[in-house]
């Protein structure tokens, strides 16, 4: 028989912390991550749930974390960007100096995201991602198991394949929370300054930092490279 989209992500998960129990999910409280989320949760599965607040989110962000816990009766642990770091990066750029060129907001996601990743990472075996293949021309060639190199885990995409409409058929079924600026047109969901809703026709991701070309559109968490090696099925 074959599986659903939900059994055999629940079946992957649990595959996975077979293989690295000490897996957390890395959450944007996007859509994606909030059907994994759901799933974590309704099967009490023993999966660390994390996010990253860079000090720069969306109020209907802040207020989706509490709906999380009145829904779940359990709460996403939050990791905040070191002090130092943002004063630094301040004074070198100013508050909003990622619109004046690519590098200055790398700069800044260094700081606010790339930085406390790898902090909220510190101890685990795995990681696991919300991403889409579809979601935008960066994300392509992802592989749904790599072995990241730069934390020195695995990292786990369990989603890759499947379709926004997918996504949302399933948050819709089991009633999940999800971002409210999901009903205004965001697609995907950052920081406040850096996100808008997206236009028809555009890809999922033509909202974030839309300033940019299509093919720079990545924080620096998930930009495949000579650091993640797809890990081939046996």
């Amino acid at each position: 028989m074959t599986l659903s989209r939900i059994d055999r992500l629940e079946q992957d998960l649990r595959a996975w912390l077979l293989r690295t129990p000490a897996l957390s999910l890395a959450s944007s409280l996007g859509a994606e991550d909030m059907v994994i989320t759901d799933l974590i949760c309704r099967k009490n599965l023993p999966i660390r749930i994390f996010t990253l607040d860079t000090g720069r989110l969306p109020e209907a962000t802040y207020r989706l974390l509490d709906r999380v816990f009145e829904h779940y009766g359990r709460r996403i642990e939050v990791f905040w960007p070191a002090l130092e770091d943002v004063e630094k990066l301040v004074r070198e750029q100013g508050v909003n100096g990622f619109y004046h060129g690519l590098a200055a907001r790398r700069a800044c996601c260094g700081a606010r995201k790339v930085k406390p990743l790898a902090r909220a990472l510190s101890g685990q075996q795995g990681w696991i991602t919300g991403l889409r293949r579809d979601q935008s021309p960066t994300r392509s060639d992802l592989a749904a198991e790599a072995w990241d190199e730069g934390h020195g885990l695995v990292k786990y995409s369990p989603l890759l394949d499947w379709s926004r409409e997918e996504v949302w058929s399933v948050l819709k079924e089991y009633r999940v929370p999800y971002n409210a600026l999901h009903d205004q047109g965001y697609a995907s969901i950052g920081c406040a300054p850096c996100t808008r809703a997206v236009q028809p026709g555009e890809d999922e991701r033509a909202g974030r930092w839309w300033w940019e070309s299509s093919d720079s559109k990545e924080c620096g968490l998930h930009v495949a490279s000579e650091a993640e090696t797809a890990i081939q099925e046996s």
